[in-house]
């Protein structure tokens, strides 16, 4: 499993989640893949998560954890 955390103050650049554009996703495919190859490529199942935390003024911090945010990028294949 692997996890990308992102931190907002506001929404008005949208939420957390939205920061993990196709470019970010390509980045963490492409390390998640580098692992599992130094693992020998077991035979394991994979997700990527987005833990969302929002954190407010005078606030308690709000964190949100999206399962299977996004699937492995393309042309990647495991």
């Amino acid at each position: 499993m692997s996890f990308e955390v992102k931190t907002r103050t506001r929404e008005d650049f949208g939420r957390p989640l939205e920061a993990v554009d196709r470019a970010k996703q390509k980045r963490i495919s492409r390390g998640a893949l580098a692992w599992l190859r130094m693992l020998e490529n077991p035979d394991i199942l994979f997700r990527f998560d987005v833990v969302e935390v929002m954190m407010g003024q005078n606030a308690e911090p709000r964190v949100e954890l999206v399962k299977n945010a996004f699937p492995l990028s393309k042309p990647y294949l495991y």
